[in-house]
C-alpha cells in the first residue's frame, strides 16, 4: 500500500468514527429528550403515546386520592383535565389547587407518572404550565364572547333614541 492510500485509509476511518460518535450522541439526546404538553393538548391527542412526556397543570380540587404510594389525581388546564396515578413519595409542597409537573407516559387515558414536580412557593406555576392555562383560558373567553355578541341577522331590540 502506498502511503498516499495509507492516508486516504486513516482519513477515510476517521470520518467513519467521527460519524459513529456524533450518531450516538444524536441518538442520545432524542431518547432524552421529553417534552411539555397542558391537558388540552393532551385531550387533543397532540401528545405522543408510548412515549414519555411531561404534563403540566394544576391540580384539581378534591381528586387527590392516596392509598399507601399510589396516588391518584387529576391535573387540569382549567378547560380539559387528565387524571395521573403515581406511584411514589409525592413532593412536600404537593397539594391540590397548586401547579405540578408530571412526567411519565399516558396509558389508556391515564398519565402514569414516573416523577412529580411540585411548586416552589406559594405564587409559582411552571412558566409553560401558566402559558397552558393562559391559552385555555382565552380559548374559553373567546368562545363566551361568539356566543354571547348577537349575530348581524339578529333583530335590534334597543329602545328608539338610543344609540
Amino acid at each position: 500500500m502506498t502511503p498516499r492510500r495509507k492516508r486516504f485509509a486513516i482519513v477515510g476511518g476517521v470520518l467513519v468514527a467521527v460519524g459513529a460518535v456524533v450518531a450516538l450522541i444524536l441518538n442520545a439526546f432524542q431518547s432524552n429528550l421529553v417534552f411539555f404538553y397542558s391537558p388540552s393538548q393532551v385531550a387533543q391527542h397532540e401528545a405522543p403515546s408510548g412515549r414519555a412526556f411531561r404534563i403540566g397543570g394544576m391540580v384539581e380540587q378534591g381528586t387527590l386520592k392516596r392509598d399507601g404510594t399510589d396516588v391518584r389525581f387529576v391535573v387540569t388546564d382549567t378547560a380539559k383535565s387528565v387524571p395521573v396515578r403515581y406511584v411514589g413519595i409525592l413532593p412536600d409542597l404537593f397539594k391540590e389547587g397548586k401547579g405540578v409537573v408530571a412526567q411519565g407516559q399516558l396509558e389508556n387515558g391515564v398519565f402514569v407518572a414516573r416523577e412529580i414536580l411540585a411548586k416552589h412557593d406559594e405564587n409559582y406555576v411552571p412558566p409553560e404550565a401558566a402559558d397552558a392555562m393562559k391559552r385555555a383560558q382565552q380559548g374559553r373567553d373567546q368562545k363566551l364572547a361568539e356566543t354571547i355578541v348577537p349575530s348581524a341577522s339578529a333583530p335590534d331590540i334597543r329602545p328608539k333614541g338610543t344609540n
